[in-house]
């Protein structure tokens, strides 16, 4: 029989969040009653207020972004149709330390960083578990779409991919520790998103038919290099000066460009050149602020090396091993041999070139469903 716990539930205000708090707080299978105390926490991390009016940047916050005031109001919500306790706790300024200036610092440095894996590992799982425990609560449960469970013969805590493979987030959680996977509930993972918004529907929430958030909190309309422009003069601070050379595979300058800030691996469009031919970022140079284009053939590669690393399935990687590799969100994982690389990184050689492995991005290796371990490509 499972025993009554305390659970902390991290609420978004989205429809995956407030149908997990509905699950725990009323039992899984739609029933009045649980055998847990349930208690709502949401993370105010980004005011979207906060850079309005700067270069472009809209007065109100468009409608999709996550972590709204929107949002907020749209979990505690929940919270009162179900009857839970519900706090708002301000993480904002943690948030910019860990998350918002790490971010803006790569981006300056020629890379293309992952705001969400980085509040992941940074923040979220951290914050929302020392709130838990301050408040009674043994664990903490999420929206996440993913599967973990504890494998005795390994003697770890195992993440596994969900059962809609559509809305996997485990290459968003690559960097959870085993600390944070032994008191964390993923409720979702064996669900698929029409399964969930229908138990929303079954629990009468009122949002059940709310889209999902397709923007990063702090960054409007995905503009990065608006969103630089506009935190850097609040800062009182200047983009750095970065402009250089535009060079072609050859090494022949074919013109300048205004600053390293506004390119990124596999971009096409804004080059301020002209050629009979379509032409991508090949690689970004932040020493010498060269940018290297060329062929959309040419943005393939074999191999990769990732440092940073995280080890789930596995203790740490001392041999060869063969797994997949995911290399951005939207990317099909694909075959390849995983080597130790010193102590502090790993090599990857695929069986396939790939395109546009781009640095400041995660790679995620797999072995079956199981997320082996990650790191952040160099």
């Amino acid at each position: 029989m499972t025993r009554p716990e305390t659970i902390a539930v991290a609420m978004s205000g989205g429809v995956d969040s407030s149908t997990v708090a509905a699950m725990l707080a009323r039992g899984g299978d739609g029933s009045a009653g649980s055998l847990h105390t349930v208690v709502g926490l949401t993370l105010q991390l980004w005011d979207q207020t906060r850079l309005a009016g700067r270069h472009g940047i809209p007065e109100a916050p468009k409608a999709g972004r996550c972590c709204s005031l929107d949002d907020v109001y749209d979990a505690r919500r929940v919270a009162e149709h179900l009857g839970i306790p519900y706090y708002v706790v301000n993480q904002q300024e943690r948030f910019e330390r860990d998350v918002v200036r790490p971010f803006v610092s790569e981006y300056l440095a020629g890379r293309t960083p992952i705001p969400c894996s980085l509040c992941n590992d940074h923040l979220k799982f951290d914050a929302l578990l020392k709130t838990a425990r301050s408040i009674g609560a043994g664990r903490i449960a999420t929206g996440h779409y993913a599967v973990n469970e504890f494998d005795p013969e390994r003697g770890r805590w195992i993440l596994k991919r969900p059962a809609d493979l559509a809305k996997d987030q485990t290459y968003f959680l690559f960097g959870l520790t085993q600390e944070q996977l032994a008191h964390t509930l993923f409720p979702l993972g064996r669900l698929t998103k029409p399964e969930v918004r229908e138990v929303a529907r079954q629990h009468g929430l009122a949002l059940a038919e709310k889209p999902d958030s397709q923007e990063i909190c702090f960054i409007p309309g995905g503009d990065y290099k608006r969103f630089l422009t506009a935190y850097l003069e609040e800062q009182g601070e200047r983009l750095p000066e970065t402009a250089g050379e535009l060079v072609g595979s050859d090494g022949a300058v074919m013109g300048r460009h205004e600053g390293i800030a506004n390119f990124t691996v596999g971009q096409r469009k804004g080059l301020g050149v002209s050629s009979p031919t379509p032409l991508y970022v090949l690689n970004i140079d932040p020493a010498s602020h060269r940018v290297t284009v060329g062929a959309d053939a040419e943005l393939a590669t074999r191999t990769l090396r990732a440092g940073r690393l995280n080890w789930i399935s596995i203790a740490g990687l001392s041999e060869p091993m063969r797994v997949r590799v995911k290399i951005r969100h939207r990317h099909e994982p694909a075959w390849a041999v995983l080597e130790p690389a010193g102590a502090e990184e790993v090599v990857a050689t695929f069986d396939e070139p790939q395109r546009a492995v781009t640095p400041g991005q995660s790679a995620v290796f797999y072995d079956g469903d199981e997320v082996v371990g990650g790191g952040w490509i160099v």
